[in-house]
């Protein structure tokens, strides 16, 4: 996600300074590159952060970052973080003088290349008006709700989307065994009332023509949903739907391995319902 958010910064005009781990030669033709987090802090007055997981993110703020910030600066977090460590995170950096300001997005690598993302945007008010030029450089934000907000609908929107691919995958797989054809009952669906982005998107694109390549792994989808499911516990809301998801899904990655592409669950059931049925007969 963060090689075609770099591009479309620097297409915008901002004067983007980028580190990752792994080199990145193929951002030199359009952004300076840096040797650390912290020299990307010292280059700017706003750090971005794309990363996997608030284990990540914290490694990289005690590891230089939040030394490197500088009072009145802004340090955005757009990985999918959870959500109260994100306000511990914020009390941390507004102790340096800074702010920060949640932005996890949605749309995949496509979105990000194309700069269509959607980027829910927890913080300050004046501190979120003034990230707009840079957040629509990427797509369209949403201004959710103080900070930690961004990241707390980030993971209940990928428990939506992820119990949405296991019960549209099911339907559609128990379907074909019947005899039709998954294309066929795609076009049907997506002009009724089952429609989800399983089946505009994520079918069409990645399951049909078996590429399996959403850029999205299996094993981070786990986790996003994961913590939504800890809010839910955590507020006392409905979950039964929910931990069974996270249960389905935590089987999956077992079997195909974390790094395995999120729509390669669609695989998995497959084998599974063949399972069953030679168990059966």
């Amino acid at each position: 996600m963060g090689g075609p958010m770099v591009r479309r910064l620097a297409a915008a005009g901002f004067e983007v300074g980028a580190h990752d781990v792994v080199p990145r030669p193929d951002l030199a033709d359009v952004v300076t590159l840096v040797d650390s987090a912290a020299a990307a802090a010292e280059s700017g007055s706003v750090v971005v952060l794309m990363l996997p997981s608030s284990d990540t993110v914290e490694a990289v703020a005690d590891g230089g970052l939040l030394d490197a910030l500088t009072p009145g600066s802004t340090l955005v977090d757009m990985s999918s973080s959870e959500p109260l460590r994100t306000r511990a995170l914020a009390e941390r950096v507004a102790a340096r003088g800074a702010v920060l300001v949640d932005a996890p997005v949605s749309g995949g690598v496509g979105g990000a290349e194309a700069g269509t993302l959607t980027i829910m945007v927890g913080g300050p008010g004046d501190a979120v008006a003034a990230l707009d030029p840079l957040l629509r450089a990427l797509g369209t934000p949403r201004h959710v709700g103080p900070v930690g907000a961004g990241h707390a609908l980030k993971a209940l929107n990928n428990l939506m989307s992820a119990a949405h691919l296991l019960a549209s995958s099911e339907a559609l797989l128990a379907g074909e065994r019947f005899g039709l054809d998954p294309a066929v009952m795609l076009d049907a669906v997506n002009g009724s009332s089952g429609r989800s982005g399983s089946t505009q998107n994520k079918w069409p694109t990645f399951v049909l023509p078996g590429t399996f390549d959403s850029g999205f792994a299996l094993g981070l989808m786990l986790k996003d949903i994961r913590i939504a499911a800890g809010l839910a516990r955590a507020t006392g809301a409905a979950a039964e739907l929910t931990e069974r998801t996270v249960a389905l899904w935590a089987e999956a990655a077992e079997e195909l391995g974390p790094g395995a592409d999120h729509t390669e669950v669609v695989r998995w059931l497959r084998r599974s319902a063949r399972s069953e049925s030679e168990a059966g007969a």
